[in-house]
């Protein structure tokens, strides 16, 4: 996988490229991270790379010549390449595992890292093949969102990470939030390891990490749940638990005390 990162400030990847996971599936030729510096495209010799908006307002714009001819270099370098283009910016989807599981079956992605006020809209309507948001609030420029991209779809990729099973229980791969992990101490400060983690059943121990996953995304992020397929035993479960809960919740309540 080759990703192409088209940046006002390429120094800023160098840390998360560095250390950690990212560092060694670079190391080891699984990715390619190649770092363009959009000012080296700019038609002037001033290297300006924005300017004031059209109608007035507020901030500047960056300018649609360099980024076009960013994009142009990095897909006749790939041989003319037509992998998907990215620009990261507030108003695209918002990204997703989902989102993340399709862009790692793609050979390479170009991204654009928005700054300033905004990007030049020709860039969004006739460059960009996708526009993406981390999140539903602003940053400084699309640098971050471009290595949160990064990380997220490498680590799909096969070879990246140690264990292959890996991935596939993450938080969000099954639809739910991932289940509690717990380690040695067996008991720290009082703070005891739920027995059926010590029990070596490994069904019984599946089927509480299943419960536990439900539980968590029920009170967390009870949205997750609807789109997931739940067997026969989640159904089951998903229902004594409203249940046990309407019960609580019809018990009358004890007074204080005398």
């Amino acid at each position: 996988m080759v990703f192409d990162i088209l940046t006002l400030f390429p120094e800023m990847f160098s840390g998360p490229l560095s250390a950690s996971i990212l560092k060694r599936a670079v190391a080891a030729g699984i990715i390619t991270v190649r770092l363009t510096n959009i000012r080296d495209y700019a038609p002037n010799k001033h290297r300006i790379v924005d300017d004031t908006p059209f109608g007035g307002g507020a901030g500047m714009v960056l300018k649609p010549e360099p980024v076009f001819r960013a994009v142009e270099a990095v897909r006749r370098s790939r041989g003319g390449d037509t992998g998907p283009v990215v620009l990261l910016c507030p108003r695209g989807e918002r990204f997703s595992q989902t989102m993340a599981q399709e862009l790692a079956r793609e050979e390479h992605i170009v991204l654009i890292c928005g700054r300033y006020e905004g990007v030049d809209e020709r860039v969004g309507d006739h460059l960009a093949t996708r526009e993406i948001s981390i999140g539903d609030y602003v940053l400084t420029g699309g640098e971050l969102p471009a290595m949160v991209l990064v990380d997220a779809v490498s680590r799909l990729i096969p070879g990246v990470l140690g264990e292959i099973t890996a991935p596939a229980s993450d938080s969000f791969a099954s639809g739910l939030l991932e289940h509690p992990h717990y380690t040695k101490p067996r008991d720290f400060q009082g703070m005891a390891v739920p027995e059926v983690l010590l029990s070596g059943h490994h069904a019984r121990i599946n089927r509480w990490r299943r419960e536990e996953s439900l539980i968590r995304t029920l009170v967390r992020r009870p949205e997750l749940v609807e789109p997931v397929q739940l067997d026969a035993d989640d159904r089951v479960f998903i229902k004594e638990l409203a249940e046990h809960i309407n019960r609580l919740l019809a018990s009358p309540r004890q007074g204080p005390g005398p």
